[in-house]
């Protein structure tokens, strides 16, 4: 019997959607995992005694806060802040804090559920959490952005520690941000600690770090293409996004020998026939950081660069595609053109950018898929290092901590590789592989626990 006539499993899902209304994230988020989860789970009847996926999907818990902050015309401003704290059986809260818009309880409990795989999968001792605020940083000034943090920070510094809690940054919350709020968190408890990851060199951050998310996104890529005799030498390559991941994974292509032809933002997608070098990858990267400029500005410096206004590179022909923008930016019938322009290779930057359906097609086509929980957790695994480096009060050299990005990432596929095998193919499902192998260290620790 398919899953998805299981019993057990619908009326689990019926359970989520009632237990959680007006969170279609999450709802989407929960099933995607479930799925795999109940079949695996269907003869062993620890798992559902002591309703270990029953706890997985219900947050320790939510913590949402008001965020006051003085504009620079002095107007009183009011956001809405979260902490989701999901999972911590297996080490402490870790996940970033995103600034955005549409920001909402459901997009973060999301993120943190997700999160709580993604950390067990790279092996190191890390739970699952997200935050973040419906706060957009563009178009404010940089005093707005210090003074929105700092803010931001005098509330949840009482939720976080380096044993307790430990954020990160996420969409538009960069280096920047981390600085302020870092600075706050010092200023309030006088403490110097690794309580945030994705710091300056400075002050205790790591190298790579920045890179890492977009770095190991390609290395997943890489691995899948590996496995089976292949490599990205010479593959066209489109990329969506033109953030931190997006620029390190066409930089991360460019040093493997692919070609990537595009790169996205929230007014549409540029197409660049020639390939983005490694100048004008510099030139977007400033671009972006010192003006925060559109990505439609690249195609008036390049020549025979296009610029399509109001819609996503997936029409674009090639050989493999990275989602690196925000979650479902890949619709089913996005993932059909893929398909039918010949595209052979799927490696999520972005958390769950690609929709059921189109997960579906893929999977359907017998495409190389990485999902966003496995070939994106090299953010999280860097974020792990940098912890160690903070605590031991030590700095790792540049050659040191990539060679540590490579195995983690190999350390990651090869998860998936052994509990995603299927039966009588050589084919991997690699979400099938990722959902089970990081069920199953958190589902374990939590039966040593007890009812807890």
């Amino acid at each position: 019997m398919a899953v998805t006539d299981h019993v057990g499993y619908a009326e689990f899902m019926e359970g989520v959607k009632k237990r959680n209304p007006g969170q279609p994230e999450f709802v989407q988020a929960v099933g995607e995992v479930a799925e795999d989860i109940f079949d695996f789970i269907a003869d062993k009847e620890i798992y559902h005694e002591y309703q270990i996926l029953r706890r997985l999907v219900e947050p320790d818990r939510v913590v949402s806060f008001r965020v006051c902050w003085e504009d620079d015309n002095n107007n009183i401003r009011v956001q809405r802040g979260w902490r989701v704290q999901n999972n911590n059986a297996i080490g402490p809260y870790k996940g970033g804090i995103r600034f955005h818009p549409t920001v909402n309880r459901s997009v973060l409990k999301f993120l943190a559920f997700e999160q709580t795989f993604k950390n067990s999968l790279t092996g190191l001792p890390l739970g699952g959490g997200k935050g973040g605020a419906n706060f957009n940083p563009k178009g404010k000034s940089e005093h707005e952005i210090m003074r929105f943090c700092q803010s931001f920070m005098t509330e949840l510094y009482r939720h976080v520690g380096e044993d307790t809690d430990i954020p990160a940054g996420d969409i538009g919350v960069g280096a920047r941000e981390i600085g302020y709020m870092f600075g706050q968190y010092k200023r309030i408890t006088n403490r110097f600690s690794g309580v945030l990851t994705g710091k300056g060199l400075e002050f205790g951050g790591s190298r790579v770090r920045t890179e890492a998310t977009g770095y190991g996104c390609v290395y997943f890529a890489q691995n899948m293409l590996e496995r089976i005799g292949q490599s990205l030498d010479g593959k066209m390559c489109v990329v969506s996004g033109s953030g931190n991941v997006a620029t390190h994974a066409v930089e991360k292509i460019i040093q493997l020998g692919g070609k990537a032809v595009t790169l996205s933002d929230s007014e549409g997608f540029i197409f660049d026939r020639h390939g983005i070098d490694q100048e004008k990858l510099q030139w977007v990267k400033d671009h972006k950081t010192h003006r925060r400029g559109r990505i439609s500005e690249y195609a008036k410096v390049f020549r025979g660069a296009e610029f399509h206004a109001g819609k996503r590179p997936w029409s674009v022909p090639c050989q493999i595609a990275f989602p690196c923008a925000t979650q479902n930016e890949l619709s089913g019938d996005d993932a059909q053109i893929l398909i039918g322009n010949g595209c052979e290779c799927v490696s999520e930057g972005a958390n769950m950018p690609t929709a059921l359906k189109g997960i579906k097609s893929f999977k359907d086509a017998g495409l190389l898929y990485g999902p966003g929980k496995a070939a994106n957790a090299g953010g999280v695994a860097l974020s792990g290092l940098e912890m160690s480096q903070n605590a031991a009060r030590l700095s790792w050299d540049e050659e040191q901590l990539q060679q540590s990005l490579r195995d983690l990432m190999q350390g990651i596929h090869d998860r998936c590789v052994e509990r995603g095998g299927i039966a009588g193919s050589d084919r991997i499902d690699y979400v099938r592989g990722s959902n089970i192998a990081g069920f199953v260290k958190v589902a374990d620790a939590m039966l040593a626990y007890g009812v807890v």
